[in-house]
C-alpha cells in the first residue's frame, strides 16, 4: 500500500469516534480502452455539443439542464437549484448501522476502495477492524465522493478494511416478472438422484479461490497485437492536453482519545433516524472552485469519477 495513491481523506465516524483514514482504489478497470484519434493528424478527438435536431454545434451559454418526467417532457432545473441539493461533502464515513455481514446480497455491491489509517489512526482502525470481525458485523455508511453521495459497506478483509460502495434500493430492480423455478427441492421437482448427481458434479469441479486462474482473453489478445505492432515500430505519437492535477483534501484531526471517553461514559449509539442530516457543523465545499473542476473535466473523466 505505501505506492497506492491516496484519491481520498476523511474519516470513520461512529458515536464519538474518528478514525483518519484514506481512500485507495481496490480495483482495475478491465477491458480495453479504445480512444479516438483523428487519423490525419493522430489528435484525440473529443465530444462536440450538437443539437440532435439540427445537426449543429451550439455554445456551452445556450445549454441548460432537464430532467425527463414524462416521454418527451422535460423540466428544466438551473444551476442555482442544483447547487442547493448538492450532498454537502463532509470527509466522513459515516456508518449508520452495523448490520450482519451476510445481510447484503451481491447484486447490491458495486466497487471497493481500500481503507487505510493515516494520522496516527491505526490503533482504533485496528479495533474497529477486530471487532467486526468477531462481531459477524459489518458498517453500513453513507460517504460523499467527488460531490456525489453513495451508500457504502465499511468490510474487514485480512488486514484492510474495505468500503464498498452499494448501488441505492431503487436502483437493483426486483425479481417481478421473471420465470424463475420455485424454491426448493422439492418445489423445483428435483429428484434426489438427480441432486446427487449435481452434488457429485460440484464436488469433482471445486477448488480453491485463485483469481490468477482467470483472465480477460479479449484484452490479452488485443495486447499481443499491440506489443507486435510496437516491436515492429508501427506506432503513432498522440500528444494529450495537459489536466490540472486535483488538489489534496483537508486532513482531519486525530481524536481517537474519543474512544476511550465514550467506553467510560457508556454512551450509546443509536441508528440515524430516516432523513436526518449528516455532518452538521462541517464546512462546505467552496462551490465555485468545484464548478471550476466540472467545467475542465473531460467527458471520459466525468464517467469515472463516481
Amino acid at each position: 500500500m505505501a505506492s497506492s495513491r491516496t484519491l481520498w481523506k476523511g474519516a470513520i465516524t461512529f458515536g464519538l469516534v474518528h478514525i483518519p483514514v484514506g481512500l485507495h482504489t481496490a480495483s482495475i478497470e478491465q477491458g480495453v480502452d479504445f480512444d479516438w484519434l483523428d487519423k490525419r493528424s493522430m489528435d484525440p478527438v473529443g465530444y462536440k455539443r450538437i443539437n440532435k435536431r439540427t445537426g449543429k454545434e451550439i455554445d456551452k451559454d445556450n445549454i441548460v439542464k432537464g430532467v425527463e418526467y414524462e416521454d418527451g417532457k422535460y423540466v428544466v432545473i438551473s444551476p442555482d437549484e442544483i447547487e442547493a441539493v448538492y450532498p454537502r461533502t463532509t470527509q466522513t464515513i459515516e456508518i449508520q448501522r452495523f448490520i450482519d455481514a451476510n445481510e447484503i446480497p451481491f447484486v447490491y455491491l458495486e466497487r471497493p476502495y481500500y481503507v487505510a489509517p493515516i494520522n496516527k489512526g491505526q490503533k482504533v482502525y485496528a479495533l474497529l477492524r477486530e471487532v467486526l470481525v468477531k462481531t459477524g458485523k459489518v458498517g453500513l455508511a453513507k460517504v460523499v465522493i467527488a460531490t456525489k453521495q453513495h451508500l457504502a459497506v465499511l468490510v474487514p478483509s485480512g488486514k484492510a478494511l474495505v468500503l464498498n460502495l452499494l448501488r441505492w434500493g431503487d436502483e437493483v430492480k426486483t425479481l417481478d416478472g421473471l420465470d424463475l423455478p420455485a424454491a426448493g427441492v422439492k418445489g423445483a421437482n428435483v429428484t434426489a438422484a438427480e441432486m446427487k448427481m449435481a452434488e457429485q458434479l460440484v464436488g469433482d469441479m471445486s477448488g480453491k479461490w485463485n483469481p490468477d486462474d482467470f483472465k480477460d482473453e479479449f484484452k490479452h489478445a488485443v495486447m499481443k497485437i499491440v506489443d507486435k505492432k510496437v516491436k515492429a515500430g508501427d506506432t503513432e505519437t498522440v500528444i494529450q492536453p495537459e489536466e490540472e492535477a486535483p488538489g489534496e483534501s483537508a486532513q482531519v484531526i486525530d481524536l481517537t482519545e474519543l474512544l476511550a471517553r465514550s467506553l467510560k461514559s457508556g454512551k450509546s449509539v443509536k441508528a440515524p433516524s430516516k432523513g436526518a442530516p449528516t455532518g452538521e457543523g462541517e464546512a462546505k465545499e467552496k462551490r465555485p472552485a468545484r464548478k471550476a473542476a466540472a467545467k475542465r473535466a473531460t467527458p471520459a473523466a466525468k464517467r469515472k469519477a463516481a
